[in-house]
């Protein structure tokens, strides 16, 4: 049965770690379930993200989408930070890793800014219960120093749409989040 443990950071976040079962052919292990998280929804599109070494993808956010994340191949490193207006952890983030060896997946609610760095060659799968809306992609810059990132990579290399991303003070009215705010 996996473990299911909501952060202490960021309120809505969920990590889980789960029972991994193996032997001499390889393992098995469940990799997500809708009943495990209290705000999921159906998750109805399914992408795929392979990085090299020392890429550095987001900050990224959604009004109104989550997303679950895992990463079956490499390591990354996960950058977190609520951006919801009258969250009790807004301001707050969390950086944690999620690798082929700890199988760990990652649950961020909507308005959450999420962010990876790669710290190997890398496979990121993700799940998410809305389907791809371009006007519900966001991003606040990846460098913020409000939000104080330890990526975990030297010489990071990142998209030129990730470069202008507006420091979170600047977020324009309307675009920044707020708890409730879903549909």
């Amino acid at each position: 049965m996996a473990k299911i443990v909501a952060s202490t950071v960021i309120d809505d976040v969920w990590t889980v770690e789960p029972d991994v079962h193996g032997d001499e052919r390889g393992r098995f292990y469940e990799t997500y379930r809708r009943s495990w998280f209290p705000l999921g929804r159906e998750m109805v599109q399914s992408n795929r993200s392979d990085k090299t070494a020392g890429s550095v993808v987001g900050l990224h956010y959604h009004l109104h989408q989550a997303d679950y994340w895992l990463c079956p191949r490499g390591a990354a490193r996960v950058v977190l930070h609520d951006l919801r207006e009258g969250s009790a952890t807004d301001s707050n983030t969390e950086i944690l890793e999620l690798s082929e060896g700890n199988a760990r997946g990652v649950f961020i609610p909507p308005g959450v800014a999420h962010g990876f760095a790669a710290l190997s060659d890398l496979t990121l799968t993700y799940l998410v219960d809305s389907y791809y809306n371009p006007d519900d992609e966001l991003g606040v810059a990846w460098d913020d120093p409000t939000i104080g990132a330890h990526w975990g990579v030297d010489d990071p290399v990142i998209s030129s749409r990730d470069q202008s991303n507006p420091l979170r003070r600047d977020i324009p009215a309307g675009r920044r989040p707020y708890i409730g705010l879903r549909r």
